[in-house]
């Protein structure tokens, strides 16, 4: 599920530099049956299947270095992410992803394992991975030399409009018909702002701020 994400552009460079290293790891590695089970039914009753707590920790505890660690478990339940955690977590040696699957994750894993958890938003997904992927990528972008230059952060830009060549696009589209008239063809013209033509810096910072 990573392998594509985390081989193309930006994240991929930054690795070939040795900015950041990315790791995956099997959890089903660390197991010790023959059928490599890593979930079983939860204590109490109720639908699906949890994720059991020993290979859990045999992976972290195999993986965690002697770096400033922060081991981080995906949750419904965690603190909504956000970029001042993404700048927080950036700071950091080594970050320990744990994501979930099935039901949940034992409960043990948030009490003495993870240090803090986190959640996408309120919504649910099938999985960690891909928040995983979302923290990885937000927080990569922080350490610098990853985007080349630190003017290439939208945070530092500020988030306005922007445009480039050419200067007006004839954009074509088809409008459908209503009440039994048949679609109709047109063309609209959109342009550049006249202020981001002028050359004028002072009026562009100031129209920016604007929008």
């Amino acid at each position: 599920m990573f392998v594509g994400y985390l081989n193309e552009s930006i994240l991929a460079r930054a690795q070939k530099k040795k900015l950041i290293s990315i790791k995956t790891h099997n959890l089903r590695d660390f197991t010790r049956d023959k059928h490599r089970k890593v979930d079983d039914r939860p204590f109490g009753g109720g639908a699906g299947m949890t994720m059991m707590f020993e290979p859990i920790a045999r992976a972290v505890n195999k993986i965690r270095g002697q770096k400033k660690t922060r081991i981080i478990l995906f949750s419904t339940r965690g603190k909504k992410f956000d970029d001042a955690a993404a700048k927080r977590l950036s700071k950091y040696d080594q970050l320990i992803f744990i994501c979930g699957r099935y039901e949940g994750v034992d409960e043990r894993v948030a009490e003495v394992l993870a240090n803090e958890e986190i959640s996408l938003g309120d919504y649910v997904l099938t999985g960690g991975e891909l928040g995983a992927m979302i923290v990885l990528d937000a927080v990569s972008r922080k350490i610098p030399g990853v985007l080349g230059k630190s003017e290439s952060l939208e945070e530092n830009q500020g988030s306005y409009p922007t445009y480039t060549r050419p200067e007006v696009v004839e954009y074509k589209f088809t409008r459908p018909g209503r009440g039994g008239k048949p679609a109709t063809k047109k063309t609209k013209k959109l342009k550049v702002p006249k202020v981001l033509l002028s050359g004028n810096h002072k009026e562009i910072e100031e129209w920016r701020k604007l929008h």
